[in-house]
């Protein structure tokens, strides 16, 4: 069963939020497939994770299998993510399809809160999720700045 993490960006952008997640993927062993619904944003991402932090490097492309980090404007079921991806990332204003997720052991939707599209959007994935047995799971950042998982 796909495990489902909803993070309701409140505080933050995508821009700090994703590449933490991002390295955290990455120890654990995991590949990850990113699909961005920005327009432009495969470009920015791109240019973003090469300069997010000096003293950090995310190994990443925008297409071939050989990334561990594969960033994409389109969704890809786990068996037609080129790079084997264990973790499918959805983020700026991609609309999530929640029959792709099946395969993957993780999948993390990154959503505007200051957006009402994207929390629509948001809202209709959980629904979807959860109808088909995914463990879906809902986070929000603290006063602090900390995730707290809601749900």
């Amino acid at each position: 069963m796909t495990e489902v993490l909803f993070y309701h960006l409140e505080r933050a952008r995508l821009e700090s939020v994703l590449p933490e997640l991002l390295e955290r993927t990455l120890e654990k062993g995991w590949r990850a497939y990113v699909c961005t619904g920005a327009e432009g944003g495969v470009e920015a991402l791109d240019d973003h994770l090469w300069t997010y932090r000096d003293e950090s490097f995310l190994p990443h492309g925008t297409n071939g299998a050989g990334h561990p980090i594969l960033i994409s404007d389109r969704q890809a079921p786990k068996n037609d993510a080129a790079n084997g991806a264990d973790i499918l990332f959805i983020v700026g204003g991609a609309s999530g399809d929640a029959s792709i997720i099946d395969g993957y052991e993780r999948c993390v939707v990154i959503f505007d809160g200051r957006d009402d599209a994207a929390t629509s959007d948001a809202r209709a994935f959980w629904r979807t999720a959860a109808e088909n047995g995914a463990a879906v799971t809902y986070w929000r950042q603290s006063e602090r700045g900390r995730w707290e998982k809601q749900s």
